[in-house]
């Protein structure tokens, strides 16, 4: 065991969270180490998470546009996919990204640790590495950042033909039957990928819609897209997986009435559980809460002054980007500047077919706070860039003060949402108007205008309806 090493910060965990407070924290000028499980940065998200799925999402989007080409008189033979070289390129892609974290790592003289981490007290910890070694190291400050991890239901059997999100990255094979349980984001972004690759798909989601978070009308297109190609099992339970030689064999619950359906494999994404284990928190003088968050104020600050905590394991949702903003505020409050989290609004994105994203408030939180609201939308079947693309059942949704106009909630169903929705989000952080976006002039013809235009139908200034 080697003595103490001193330094300004270590970080816990070398995901978007992590590698940013890192490295903000060295750029502020201080010494830096990060530890991480892994022997690559990036942590789910870049690893076995975001990216990953996005590259297979995109192998699954070219698929499926080719067999909808036809649609304008063009017509491609049957896809012939190499599962062995599909992998490759999605490992290609994380690992030229990985590569690159390495990389400004070592140029900002962060120095990385493989191996586990867990307090020892309120200014030290001990890292345990993959072959059983051990350090101990003495900090000023910490950044817990260690995220979170797939919640897999105690009563299912141990079998390797179930998945959670991690198996189904991997792309071992193109099972016959695949039973997706969860109806979010994550379980319908693979069950896109698998039925692309040839898969017959069932969802089976506990409640009444797909994408709960999400409102209803913005989630419709997407229904509908479904019931047309999956197997579709709203307000079902499983209860109960009976495994053979031959096929997982699940017991399904619908209001009582129960049904069974077998597969060859089944994927579980009802959600994801902070991950405090190992992390020896009462050394530090910490506890978790009951759902493994650490709970911090405005400045990621925990109970105890000499640690934060960011990402996954604070509360909050969990999601890339909010991780990178709650990284950077705890390495510059470390550094000694005035800075808090005060964003209104985490934006939300499913990329799926179509896509769906969504900032502020929802109609559904609107009516569970009391809150009054006015929706104005705009169907992209009257949007003549929509219409090239054959994107007509896209929708824009504004939600705004019915006294003041101000937008309270933007959400965008169709090609591209993600990327169109940071238009809303800048104009719920500025407190803009619906005025605001119908009098800023948005070019033409592209689906950005239907946020022009929803604004319009909001202060009655339309004239493309």
């Amino acid at each position: 065991m080697t003595e103490p090493s001193p330094c300004d910060l270590v970080v816990i965990g070398g995901g978007p969270g992590g590698y940013s407070a890192a490295f903000r924290a060295a750029d502020l000028g201080k010494s830096v180490t990060l530890i991480d499980r892994r022997p690559t940065l990036g942590g789910v998200c870049l690893n076995v998470g975001c990216i990953p799925s996005k590259a297979l999402l995109h192998a699954a989007e070219v698929i499926e546009s080719a067999a909808e080409a036809e649609n304008c008189g063009i017509r491609f033979g049957a896809p012939e996919v190499d599962l062995g070289a599909l992998r490759d390129w999605k490992d290609k892609v994380v690992r030229d990204l990985t590569s690159g974290l390495a990389g400004l790592a070592k140029r900002r003289k962060v120095r990385l640790i493989e191996g586990e981490a867990a307090f020892t007290s309120a200014t030290s910890l001990r890292i345990t590495a993959p072959d059983g070694g051990t350090q101990e190291l003495a900090f000023q400050h910490a950044i817990i950042a260690t995220g979170s991890e797939p919640i897999r239901p105690a009563f299912l059997p141990d079998d390797p033909r179930i998945l959670d999100s991690t198996g189904a990255l991997a792309l071992a094979r193109v099972p016959e039957h695949l039973v997706v349980l969860g109806g979010g984001i994550i379980g319908l972004e693979m069950a896109q990928v698998y039925h692309a690759l040839g898969s017959k798909i069932t969802v089976v989601e506990m409640a009444a819609q797909i994408i709960p978070g999400a409102d209803k009308a913005l989630v419709a297109p997407l229904t509908k897209r479904i019931k047309d190609r999956y197997d579709l099992r709203l307000a079902t339970k499983l209860t109960a997986v009976h495994p053979t030689a031959e096929a997982l064999h699940l017991t399904l619950d619908q209001a009582g009435e129960t049904s069974e359906i077998a597969c060859d494999a089944l994927l579980v994404a009802v959600g994801r559980r902070a991950r405090p284990e190992g992390l020896a928190l009462a050394a530090a003088g910490l506890a978790a809460e009951a759902n493994g968050q650490i709970a911090t104020d405005s400045q990621m600050r925990t109970s105890v002054p000499s640690i934060f905590a960011i990402g996954d394991i604070r509360p909050g949702p969990m999601l890339a980007h909010k991780a990178v903003h709650e990284g950077k505020i705890a390495a510059e409050v470390i550094c000694g500047e005035a800075v808090q989290f005060d964003a209104l609004t985490i934006p939300s994105v499913a990329y799926t077919t179509p896509e769906i994203a969504w900032a502020g408030l929802t109609e559904a939180e609107a009516k569970a706070q009391g809150i009054a609201v006015e929706v104005s939308a705009f169907p992209w079947a009257a949007s003549g860039r929509a219409r090239t693309q054959g994107a007509t059942e896209g929708l824009t949704r504004l939600l705004t003060d019915p006294e003041t106009g101000r937008i309270l909630g933007v959400g965008i169903t169709g090609p591209h949402a993600g990327e169109l929705l940071a238009e809303g989000v800048l104009a719920i952080e500025m407190g803009a108007d619906a005025t605001d976006l119908a009098l800023t002039i948005h070019p033409h013809p592209t689906l950005s205008e239907t946020l022009a235009f929803a604004a319009e139908a909001r202060i009655g200034t339309l004239t493309d309806l």
